[in-house]
C-alpha cells in the first residue's frame, strides 16, 4: 500500500468554505447511495455486542442485556436497544461533499419494524435526499443535508428506516459569531450531585418489564419516569463509542486513511503533532472551541439512545416503539447533566392497533431543552378485537421531508 505525501496533513484544522459550486455538487448527488462509513465494523448482533451498547449507552433493562431474562419473554430471547442499527452506521452524519467545512448531527426521525435478536446481521441502505440553505446565528450561512438510512437483516428484511439531518458550518466563521463564547461551565453542589446519582441508581425500579402496560390504562397527561445523564464525562462519551463499535484507526492505519481524506483529519500539537480526526473536538475542548463550541459535547446518537431508554423502560416488555424523532437545539458539553423527561399527549387507535403518543425531550441543569422529540408507542390491549402488538407492521406515519427537498428531486421520466 503506497502512502501519499505526509505533507498533505496540516497543522491545524482545515477551514473550509461554504461556495455556491459546492452547494451545487451537493444537490447533484440527489439519489445517490453512499457507502457505509464504518466499514460494517459492527454488523453482528451477538449477546456481546448487544450487552455491550446497553453499558454504553447506560440501559440497564433485561430485555437488552440478559438472554436468561429474554428467553421467558414474547420474544423468547434477549433483543437489542431499538437504535442498535446505529452500530452499522450513524444517520445524520457528515460525509459527502464540502470539504473542510464542519458537520454537527442535529436530528433523526427513527421508524421501527422489527427487532434485532442475537444471530442477525445488519446492513443499511444509504441515499442522499437533498440540501438546502439558511442563515444561522451560530455560523451565519449552514447547508442542511438529509439522508435515508434503511436498516435490513440478514435476511433483507427491513428493520428500521430513518431520516438522517445534519448541519454544515464554516469553523472560522463560528468561531468568530462566537454565540456561545459566553456559556458558563457546570458547576454543581455536593448536594447536587448526590441527587443525580440517587436518581442514576434508582433507574432500575422504573423499568417497566415483564408487567404488561395495556393502552386502557394509560391517560393523556400522565408523566412517564424520568431517567438523568450526567455529568457529561470523557468516559461516557468514549464508553458510548466502544458500545456502538464506533470505527477507530490507529497508527500507519490512520496515517494512510488520513492521507486518503485530509480534509479530515490534522495533526494536532496537543497530541505532539500525532494524528486526529476533525471529530475529535466532541472529546477535546480545546478544538471544540476551535468550531465555536466551548467544550466538548455529546453526539447526537447518545441523547437519542437516552430518550429511547426511557420510553422502553415505560412501555415494558410487551409493548413496541414503533417511531421516535429527536432534534439537538443545544449543545450539551462535557459537565452538562441531561435529564430525559415525556408525557403523554394522546391515546387512539390506528389500523386496529392501540397507539399512545409521547412527547419526549432533553433538559440541561439550566433548565433548558436541548432536544425535543416524539415518539409513538403500541401497547397491548385488553379488546380481544384489536391486534396483537408484532413487529413487522408498518403503521405508515411517515417522516417528514421539506418541500424544499422534495422540489429538488430529479423528476420521472415515461
Amino acid at each position: 500500500m503506497q502512502i501519499p505525501p505526509e505533507e498533505k496533513i496540516e497543522e491545524k484544522l482545515p477551514e473550509g468554505k461554504i461556495t455556491d459550486e459546492g452547494v451545487a455538487k451537493l444537490r447533484e448527488m440527489i439519489g445517490i447511495k453512499l457507502r457505509l462509513e464504518y466499514g460494517g465494523f459492527q454488523r453482528d448482533a451477538t449477546i456481546d455486542t448487544i450487552t455491550n451498547f446497553s453499558n454504553g449507552v447506560g440501559d440497564f433493562n433485561p430485555l437488552f442485556r440478559d438472554p436468561g431474562y429474554g428467553r421467558w419473554t414474547r420474544f423468547s430471547s434477549m433483543i437489542a436497544h431499538p437504535i442498535f442499527p446505529i452500530s452499522v452506521d450513524w444517520p445524520g452524519r457528515t460525509r459527502w461533499g464540502l470539504p473542510g467545512v464542519h458537520g454537527f448531527g442535529v436530528a433523526n426521525d427513527w421508524e421501527f419494524y422489527r427487532v434485532v435478536r442475537p444471530g442477525d446481521r445488519l446492513n443499511a441502505y444509504v441515499r442522499v435526499l437533498g440540501a438546502e440553505e439558511k442563515q444561522s446565528s451560530f455560523s451565519k450561512r449552514l447547508v442542511i443535508q438529509y439522508t435515508e438510512h434503511l436498516f435490513t437483516n440478514q435476511r433483507d428484511e427491513p428493520v428500521a428506516r430513518t431520516i438522517g439531518i445534519c448541519t454544515r458550518h464554516e469553523r472560522q466563521t463560528a468561531r468568530e459569531v462566537g454565540k456561545y463564547s459566553q456559556e458558563k461551565e457546570a458547576t454543581y453542589s455536593d448536594a447536587e450531585i448526590d441527587q443525580i446519582l440517587k436518581l442514576e441508581a434508582e433507574e432500575p425500579n422504573h423499568i417497566r418489564g415483564a408487567e404488561t402496560r395495556y393502552w386502557e390504562d394509560v391517560r393523556e397527561g400522565e408523566q412517564l419516569p424520568s431517567i438523568v445523564r450526567g455529568p457529561l464525562s470523557l468516559q461516557d462519551i468514549t464508553g458510548f463509542l466502544v458500545g456502538c463499535g464506533h470505527r477507530s484507526h490507529a497508527h500507519g492505519v490512520l496515517y494512510s486513511q488520513a492521507s486518503r481524506h485530509p480534509q479530515h483529519y490534522f495533526r494536532n500539537r496537543q497530541a505532539g503533532g500525532g494524528i486526529e480526526y476533525t471529530g475529535i473536538g466532541h472529546m477535546r475542548s480545546e478544538v471544540a472551541k476551535n468550531v465555536g463550541v466551548p467544550a466538548g459535547y455529546d453526539y447526537l446518537p447518545q441523547r437519542i439512545a437516552w430518550l429511547t431508554t426511557m420510553v422502553t423502560n415505560w412501555m415494558g416488555d410487551d409493548g413496541f416503539l414503533k417511531r421516535l424523532r429527536m432534534e439537538a437545539r443545544k449543545f450539551n458539553l462535557l459537565g452538562d447533566t441531561t435529564w430525559c423527561e415525556g408525557k403523554v399527549t394522546r391515546k387512539y387507535i390506528k389500523d386496529d392497533y392501540a397507539l399512545v403518543d409521547i412527547d419526549i425531550w432533553c433538559k440541561n441543569q439550566r433548565g433548558e431543552v436541548t432536544a425535543p422529540g416524539v415518539a409513538t408507542v403500541m401497547l397491548p390491549s385488553r379488546d380481544p378485537s384489536l391486534k396483537m402488538v408484532v413487529d413487522g407492521r408498518s403503521l405508515e406515519l411517515g417522516l417528514p421531508i421539506p418541500e424544499s427537498i422534495k422540489a429538488s428531486w430529479p423528476k420521472r421520466s415515461g
